[in-house]
């Protein structure tokens, strides 16, 4: 496997894992059966989440320089 097809393979992976992650967190939020119960909880999850979703955005920022569109 080339280095550039090595390296996109795994973009692609982390940036699957990491929405996974992100779904997985928003679920915990948003449904009955994961039911946050203090503020504090609440708060941390939805940390995590825009957490991931800066991730999400760093990668795409640093695929535009590496392609030289910024």
């Amino acid at each position: 496997m080339a280095a550039t097809t090595y390296q996109a393979y795994y973009q692609y992976e982390l940036k699957k894992l990491i929405e996974e992650e992100i779904q997985r967190l928003t679920d915990i939020v948003t449904t009955e059966s994961g039911v946050v119960t203090d503020f504090s909880a609440y708060r941390y999850h939805i940390g995590q989440i825009r957490g991931l979703r800066m991730a999400l955005e760093l990668c795409d920022e640093a695929e535009a320089v590496v392609n030289g569109k910024e």
